[in-house]
């Protein structure tokens, strides 16, 4: 999966990669493989400066799901979820896809009130939502504590019934499979340092094994795309984040559904091995650490027992955090930068998983045509400028 030396030192002005995609997640992964499937562009190269998916790809929670508030981003949503119910036999490689259902917990009449709007937008855009009572939401998650007198009461809860969970190791490795056999080069231990840019358009990007010459460039490096934005001399409005997780010791299956409380924060899955997953807030400060911060742990760890008390003698096995890049509404960047033939794909926050195969599928377009897919229209970087925002705080069912 590397490429031969020479081709790192060529002094021919004419570019060896007609795109060059900086990130090997799951969003460049999917990139590459759109591109030569979608577009047949093959000429690619992926640079990671890490391992194949050793970044968010490798510390997510595994939960897709497409029931956001605004149209805009239940659009390209729903696209990548029906994507992913393709996507194992497209791929030829079992993703583990479980569409077990995602629950969306309300604790007040606030959240309520915002859940039941949220399943009537659903509706209206052609997603699939359904609102439940409390005593629904105990039949169709038996172990969850819907007691008056807990802590956190459960009002109610939305439900997706096509959302579950996936597995990302195997997403990842799937599409890398497919985009090596197309003739993609998927280059590991290729860090960026910067991009040589002429008259307002980027010619090469300069990586610690050397120059590559791209006729373009794509980033898609969750977490850190505002410091290679900088490089290029963009400057992204977007901030970077630890967002909490950990899994517990194997258990017998006792979950099998994806519970997500916005009001408590903490979201729970359990996992084909049979570890629980449970994710938590980000920490409130910048930072690119990929270490928990135990007090958001402690947090979460609180609220879970309330809703689920029969968690009380499970172990915690490992925490960690992934680093999130969040855009000041919480809704992702997608298309072109003020440099020519810089791409940018950035700012998902909690949604960059979910969003894999949608995600990839529109930046392709929009890398092959120059301009954006109509699904990544609203997401252009010019509506920070325009005002233009889709404002997903809350609306999302997360905090963030």
């Amino acid at each position: 999966m590397t490429h031969p030396d020479f081709l790192w030192r060529n002094p021919d002005p004419k570019p060896a990669y007609d795109v060059v995609i900086v990130g090997a997640g799951g969003h460049g992964l999917a990139t590459a493989y759109y591109l030569a499937r979608n577009h047949g562009i093959t000429n690619v190269a992926v640079l990671e400066k890490g391992w194949l998916a050793g970044g968010n790809m490798a510390r997510n929670t595994t939960v897709i799901r497409s029931n956001y508030l605004w149209d805009e981003s239940a659009a390209i949503y729903e696209h990548s979820l029906k994507l992913w119910e393709g996507l194992s036999e497209e791929l030829d490689y079992d993703l583990q896809f479980s569409q077990r259902g995602v629950l969306n917990l309300a604790h007040s009449l606030a959240d309520v009130r915002e859940a039941r709007r949220r399943v009537n937008a659903n509706r209206r855009s052609g997603v699939d939502a359904e609102w439940l009572d409390p005593d629904e939401v105990k039949k169709f998650c038996p172990i969850i504590n819907v007691s008056e007198r807990a802590r956190y009461p459960v009002m109610g809860a939305t439900l997706q019934r096509r959302g579950g969970i996936a597995k990302h190791d195997h997403v990842a490795w799937a599409l890398a499979r497919k985009a090596d056999a197309y003739g993609i080069d998927l280059i590991q231990g290729c860090e960026v340092t910067g991009f040589e840019i002429s008259g307002g358009r980027v010619l090469a990007v300069e990586t610690s094994r050397g120059r590559i010459a791209a006729g373009k460039v794509a980033l898609a490096s969750a977490g850190h795309t505002s410091v290679l934005a900088d490089q290029a001399g963009i400057r992204l409005p977007l901030q970077s984040h630890p967002l909490q997780a950990l899994v517990s010791e194997l258990l017998e299956p006792v979950l099998d559904c994806v519970v997500m409380s916005n009001a408590v924060h903490v979201y729970v899955s359990q996992a084909h091995k049979g570890e629980l997953v449970m994710g938590a807030g980000i920490d409130s400060y910048n930072s690119y650490g990929q270490r928990g911060a135990f007090h958001v742990i402690e947090a979460q760890m609180a609220a879970a027992l309330e809703l689920f008390p029969l968690f009380s003698r499970v172990r915690v096995l490992r925490t960690w955090a992934g680093i999130v890049d969040v855009s000041p509404d919480a809704s992702p960047i997608i298309g072109t930068t003020p440099v020519d033939g810089l791409y940018v794909n950035a700012g998902w926050g909690t949604g960059g998983f979910k969003a894999t195969p949608g995600a990839g599928w529109v930046y392709a377009h929009t890398i092959a045509h120059g301009e954006p897919h109509p699904l990544a229209e609203p997401f252009a970087l010019d509506r920070f400028t325009t005002g233009a925002l889709i404002d997903e705080h809350g609306a999302a069912a997360v905090a963030h």
